[in-house]
């Protein structure tokens, strides 16, 4: 007999437990490179670049890529000057991004494992300046959203911020629209949740709003990835300090 849940995080491992086959999915994902994956292309994603070229994204610093993949956010991140950790369940994945940054020439710390897990030892060297998800956050079951908003408040430095793209509801989305509840009734993700821009705003509302639009679409000769069925946001953390009063009304 099991009696042994008593902690929060009991709960939310517990709950894990329900979507184990969706997790395991991903050790074997990137075993076959020449799959036809929309994300298999060594481009980084459009918003990065842009948000970085209107200066929305300040130049430089620390920043973590989550669910870095075969690694082509990181390696734009390291080109563009930033001091890189990168994370990702996925051995495989880490094997194809440590090629792709040793045939440029790049140097990204590459790590393995649940970003979320305190072992990991992400954030010891201080706090991040840029923490970037494309296409995290939309594979995560409902009850590890606030696993990851604690994430961002213990990682993401004072006026850093964060970015993220995730599976949009509505026409020209992608992913599950079914409510919550429906995920733990049918102990699947269904390949993703998608969101809309209010539950977005909602969820990350105590972030300034800096961007929030689709993605564009980019040509298959674009050097960049753009897929219209995502969701760009670009949010960033208050500085920290205190906000000057308002004036008396005279």
């Amino acid at each position: 007999m099991d009696r042994t849940t008593r902690t929060t995080e009991d709960v939310l491992r517990l709950l894990d437990g329900l979507f184990a086959d969706d997790s395991a999915k991903w050790q074997g994902f990137y075993d076959d490179r020449s799959r036809p994956v929309p994300f298999f292309v060594p481009k980084p994603d459009e918003n990065l670049v842009a948000h970085l070229d209107q200066g929305l994204i300040p130049a430089r610093g620390r920043a973590l890529d989550l669910g870095c993949g075969p690694g082509r956010n990181a390696l734009h991140l390291a080109a563009r000057g930033f001091r890189v950790d990168a994370v990702d369940l996925s051995a495989a994945a880490l094997d194809w991004a440590r090629e792709r940054a040793g045939e440029a020439g790049l140097e990204v710390r590459f790590l393995h494992g649940d970003a979320f897990a305190d072992e990991l030892g992400l954030g010891a060297d201080g706090p991040y300046d840029l923490i970037y998800d494309s296409g995290c956050f939309h594979h995560l079951p409902p009850h590890r959203r606030a696993t990851y908003l604690a994430f961002l408040t213990r990682h993401l430095a004072p006026g850093g911020r964060f970015a993220l793209t995730c599976f949009a509801a509505g026409p020209d989305g992608m992913g599950s629209e079914l409510p919550d509840a429906a995920f733990y009734r049918d102990r699947s993700l269904h390949g993703g949740l998608a969101y809309t821009a209010e539950s977005l705003r909602a969820l990350f509302g105590e972030h300034e709003e800096l961007s929030l639009r689709r993605m564009r679409d980019e040509p298959a000769d674009s050097p960049h990835f753009g897929e219209r069925f995502l969701w760009a946001g670009l949010f960033r953390r208050a500085d920290g300090r205190p906000r000057p009063a308002a004036s008396a009304a005279r």
